[in-house]
């Protein structure tokens, strides 16, 4: 009978904290949609990684932390890394290996730049073309090269690229960042046939204008407004607009979505 009760307890457990002690990096999570996604996963009962570049994020990420553990003592830290450095990405991924004694099973890679300039193709800097993919692409490509290699070691996992809902309107203005993005995108159609039989998925999650400070930075109220017309909902989108889905392509529910990419954007085209 004990045993019995004892397996009932931990099934609810795991239909309510669906990543218990499992642990999730968490790129460019220091704020914006990268933020919530982390505090959404330590919901779900997952140890994160608030991972963060520049110092002057280094308080950010640390309350991001200091939140999680709030509630959870011993269930996250911050890392800094910049994903476009390889043996910084090495580094990442060492030091969750050392904090939590456990396999990592879940990489989100929500880490980008966007131009705030919004140049056209004549007016993009090769400068600024560089940065771009040196951190969407370059950075993506790095990371998921080694969760494939970790996520192996463990037995399985899930990797979520964050992308965006430019590829599909193509919008002018956007080409670096919209370029960029469909990289990532055709690199995880591609990785997710090369994991078959690893029990690792692959996935990108694309969000349409989301406001947050990357969204809003550099535009005029004329901007904002347009996306807003554009887009039958007739609103912005939220953050939580975009957690849920990314919390549940990192469950066990979520085995058979597997190379797609997946828009989320009201409806804005």
């Amino acid at each position: 009978m004990a045993a019995t009760n004892n397996a009932a307890a931990a099934a609810a457990a795991t239909e309510t904290l669906p990543l218990k002690d499992r642990v999730a990096i968490v790129t460019g999570s220091s704020r914006g949609i990268g933020r919530d996604i982390a505090l959404h996963f330590a919901s779900l009962g997952a140890k994160v990684v608030v991972n963060y570049t520049s110092p002057g994020s280094s308080m950010q990420a640390g309350k991001v932390a200091a939140e999680i553990n709030s509630s959870n003592p011993g269930s996250a830290i911050s890392v800094r890394a910049d994903i476009s450095d390889p043996d910084q990405v090495k580094s990442l991924f060492d030091a969750s290996e050392e904090a939590f004694k456990l396999p990592i099973y879940i990489l989100v890679n929500s880490a980008g730049v966007l131009n705030p300039k919004y140049p056209t193709i004549a007016n993009t800097s090769v400068d600024d073309f560089d940065k771009t993919f040196s951190v969407n692409v370059r950075g993506a490509f790095l990371c998921c090269r080694e969760a494939t290699n970790r996520l192996k070691r463990g037995g399985g996992g899930r990797i979520i690229m964050l992308t965006s809902s430019s590829v599909g309107s193509l919008r002018p203005k956007l080409s670096a960042y919209t370029a960029s993005k469909a990289a990532v995108e055709v690199m995880v159609k591609i990785l997710a046939k090369e994991l078959r039989g690893t029990r690792i998925t692959a996935n990108c999650v694309a969000p349409g204008p989301i406001a947050t400070e990357m969204f809003y930075a550099g535009k005029t109220e004329e901007m904002i407004n347009r996306s807003i017309d554009q887009c039958p909902q007739e609103r912005l989108g939220e953050t939580e607009d975009v957690t849920p889905l990314v919390g549940f392509l990192a469950t066990d529910a979520a085995e058979w979505v597997n190379g797609q990419v997946i828009r989320v954007n009201g409806g804005y085209v």
